[in-house]
């Protein structure tokens, strides 16, 4: 198993929006996400991801992705740890991120290798 931590920022949801072209407010606009049920701008979930597959990267030098299962059944937010883990599950990895204040799974799936 692997595990790091990562702290996503503002900067990072902006500039995954720019790159992406997913410029969705619930990802960008502090303004319009105080009248959200969230409060403030949650995190892209294939922007957790990204930073799940870097670790996929020195885990399995050389992997090619053949597809992902994602599931993101809670937001991250901007300048709150996630706890990051990646473990075996035969050709695939199973893929997880935590708040870490709370627990609360934020992603959760397999990263599916060719």
């Amino acid at each position: 198993m692997m595990r790091a931590e990562w702290t996503p920022t503002q900067a990072e949801f902006d500039a995954f929006a720019k790159v992406s072209g997913d410029t969705n407010p619930i990802h960008v606009d502090p303004g319009f996400c105080r009248a959200t049920p969230f409060g403030r701008p949650v995190s892209h979930g294939m922007l957790i991801y990204a930073r799940l597959w870097q670790m996929v990267s020195v885990a399995r030098p050389g992997a090619r992705h053949r597809m992902q299962e994602l599931m993101f059944p809670n937001p991250a937010y901007a300048d709150e740890p996630l706890v990051l883990e990646l473990s075996e599950a035969g050709t695939s990895l199973q893929v997880s991120a935590t708040r870490k204040a709370d627990g609360a799974v934020c992603l959760q799936g397999l990263a599916v290798l060719a």
